[in-house]
């Protein structure tokens, strides 16, 4: 029986191997808001894991002389730190479709040897950010509906995260952090897109228990978060390998 590539999602490539020895790598987004320290988590997590690891960097990390890099270029010319041009839904699909395009560039080669991937930031992030910005847009369609509706059409192009750790905190504690970051202080209408992310992550998080996991990192500085991280990797990689030996 054939499929429709337009309605069946690739999954992920599976590595070179020998025989029953070749397994797909176990694909873990870390999400949270800003400031929460997700960036410095998973980098610390993936230097730690070495070579067992894939590290997947941030879409506003990247280069300025790559594709992604360009695109966050352009999103970010107004200088608003939600990536808002006045455009939310091209913006939203110009989101998701760098998202696709990371999960494209997958192939069995780069994943040779790979236990885990670790991504900062997955669709998850894309759907509630823009989940929340649409909604002010549309106030009379639930922010959870909109952020649902961008999930509903990533899964369509491509698998979802085995595992989400989102990571939580108290929140004014990371906004103050990531106004030190960038270097100014954030508009009321950023902090209130910020204040409308956390909600829906967490709604996001009740509705699918089986994908997230909650990582409070409230009153932890960088390595400790770094260190409950890993902790909560660690585990869902032995929950892993307990199913398989099942």
């Amino acid at each position: 029986m054939s499929t429709d590539p337009l309605t069946t999602a690739p999954r992920i490539p599976v590595p070179r191997g020998r025989g029953a020895e070749a397994r797909r790598p176990l694909w873990v987004s870390v999400e949270g808001i800003n400031g929460v320290g997700k960036t410095t988590a998973v980098r610390t997590v993936a230097a730690s894991l070495r070579s067992r690891c894939l590290r997947l960097e941030e879409l506003t990390d990247q280069g300025a002389d790559t594709l992604p890099g360009q695109v966050i270029a352009a999103l970010c010319a107004s200088g608003d730190v939600c990536l808002r041009n006045g455009h939310p839904v091209a913006e939203t699909l110009a989101l998701l479709a760098l998202k696709f395009r990371e999960f494209e560039r997958l192939t069995p080669d780069l994943l040779e040897g790979v236990e885990v991937i670790l991504e900062d930031r997955g669709v998850d992030s894309v759907a509630v950010c823009q989940g929340a910005i649409l909604h002010d847009e549309h106030p009379a369609t639930p922010a959870r509906a909109v952020a649902e509706k961008i999930l509903a059409t990533a899964r369509r192009w491509r698998s979802m995260p085995d595992a989400t750790l989102l990571l939580t905190g108290d929140r004014e504690v990371c906004l103050s952090r990531f106004a030190a970051r960038i270097g100014r202080p954030l508009p009321a209408s950023a902090l209130h897109v910020i204040e409308q992310t956390d909600h829906l992550y967490r709604e996001l998080a009740a509705a699918e228990p089986e994908r997230y996991t909650l990582v409070d990192v409230s009153g932890l500085n960088p390595h400790e978060a770094a260190v409950a991280v890993e902790g909560a990797v660690r585990a869902l990689l032995g929950e892993r390998e307990v199913s398989r030996a099942w």
